[in-house]
């Protein structure tokens, strides 16, 4: 058996995951500009990563909306514009050649059909490298674009993602690969015997199909998810090829991937059909110094009026402005949006017993995942120790802003980690799906 592989993913949030990493002089907008999107995306293929992933809201950044009429205190938010994330994937389909392509369809704000026929036509369009990023919306601004006031409740929403996936798995296997047999002399287009009705009928759908696309050349297009709370872990263990989470020490991260293989096997799944990828921020110079140097800039161009919203957004609608900034985190309701990171970001208020001001700084700058500044050798270090101790399959890499970070990751970390043996030196498949080592679903039973 070859050895095991680490696996790459480029976390896309532009104009970069740090909030004030647009004000550097080498940085590029990548909001809007396809020529940038695609200039990134193909430093990731250059680097052999396995896939790139789009992150989407519906919704402007919570900073715009809590400033309420006082606007000028939001005109530093960043991640304010972005290309519909679907439109974006099919350029990309026709622009790369071998990296994965995933984006965020939420289950909350889209319905199933909708999901399924716009990832089998990007997984088409690309020759199987499309990946659906199984989401239930964080963004709470995201209910009031869709005629509701609110989120459905945290527990809802999971239930209804739980039955979305089902759906849209059922539809994506309601032909045979080999349905459509166009013969001429015949006149049959495509064989009956070799296709599905779904028919189903639930608690929160009902859709007879079948799709209107043919069956993905990957079996099916691969899912990701990246809930951390119980039902996140539980849907999950279910339905994800991929598992997205931030973990932020070696600990946490060896409990958190053996806690969801373990959930995975009660399903009845090997443990090894789905990889667990924690995010990871990471920048980079030539010398500890320079790395450190770099940081400290990035963190001296936020201002709170940019870095509060972060936080906020898991504060249970508690408006922490109210409260003395430089004081300690009050207690908070518990968040509807995302329990999971409300969770780790009150742990860390009281584990390093930060203020408010501390804390929002602290998460704006990552996001909840970890962070790595340092030498190209360090983060190869971290990493392999991280990989080889059983505490991810891989890494989804968030660059601070684009392009010079990804460009030096490309060229600094991924000659290390092929040099150590641990990181592939070509693309082994041709689809998202035989990169990552996982075996095509074979259509159910009639």
């Amino acid at each position: 058996m070859p050895p095991r592989q680490l696996k790459l993913a480029a976390f896309f949030n532009p104009p970069g995951s740090h909030v004030a990493g647009w004000r550097m002089p080498d940085a590029v907008p990548t909001d809007l500009e396809f020529d940038e999107y695609l200039d990134v995306v193909r430093e990731a293929e250059r680097g052999l990563f396995d896939m790139v992933f789009f992150q989407d809201s519906a919704a402007v950044p919570p900073a715009i909306t809590l400033a309420g009429k006082d606007t000028e205190a939001a005109a530093g938010a960043a991640r304010t514009v972005r290309i519909e994330p679907m439109t974006l994937l099919a350029a990309l389909a026709v622009t790369t050649t071998h990296i994965g392509l995933v984006a965020t369809g939420t289950t909350s704000y889209n319905e199933p059909y909708h999901i399924a026929r716009r990832f089998a036509s990007i997984d088409h369009l690309s020759k199987g490298r499309a990946g659906w990023n199984l989401v239930t919306s964080q963004n709470e601004d995201e209910a009031q674009n869709f005629g509701r006031d609110a989120h459905l409740d945290h527990a809802l929403r999971y239930e209804r993602a739980a039955e979305f996936h089902d759906v849209v798995v059922g539809l994506w296997e309601g032909w045979d690969h080999d349905a459509f047999i166009r013969d001429k002399a015949s006149g049959r287009y495509f064989d009956p015997s070799k296709l599905r009705i779904l028919n189903h009928v639930g608690k929160h759908f009902r859709v007879r199909g079948p799709l209107n696309v043919a069956r993905s050349p990957q079996g099916r297009p691969i899912i990701a998810q990246a809930g951390s709370s119980e039902p996140g872990k539980e849907l999950a263990a279910r339905t994800a090829d991929v598992t997205f989470t931030a973990q932020t020490s070696l600990a946490e991260a060896q409990a958190f991937r053996a806690d969801v293989r373990e959930r995975a096997m009660r399903y009845g799944r090997s443990p090894d059909d789905i990889k667990i990828m924690p995010g990871l921020n990471y920048v980079l110079a030539e010398t500890e110094s320079d790395a450190r140097a770099l940081y400290e800039h990035l963190l001296s161009m936020m201002t709170d009026e940019v870095v509060m919203p972060s936080i906020m957004r898991l504060s249970g609608g508690l408006d922490l402005r109210q409260f003395p900034l430089d004081g300690p985190l009050p207690e908070l309701p518990q968040s509807n949006a995302a329990h999971a990171r409300q969770k780790m970001l009150v742990e860390l208020a009281r584990r390093e017993n930060l203020s408010i001001r501390q804390l929002a700084r602290r998460y704006a700058t990552s996001n909840g995942h970890n962070v790595f500044v340092g030498t190209p050798k360090g983060l190869a270090d971290m990493m392999e120790a991280w990989f080889q101790a059983g505490a991810a399959d891989g890494f989804v890499m968030l660059s601070p802003y684009y392009p010079t970070p990804m460009r030096n990751f490309v060229r600094w970390v991924v000659p290390e980690l092929q040099r150590r043996g641990i990181y592939r030196t070509a693309y082994e498949g041709r689809t998202l799906r035989e990169n990552l080592g996982l075996v095509s679903p074979a259509p159910p039973l009639r």
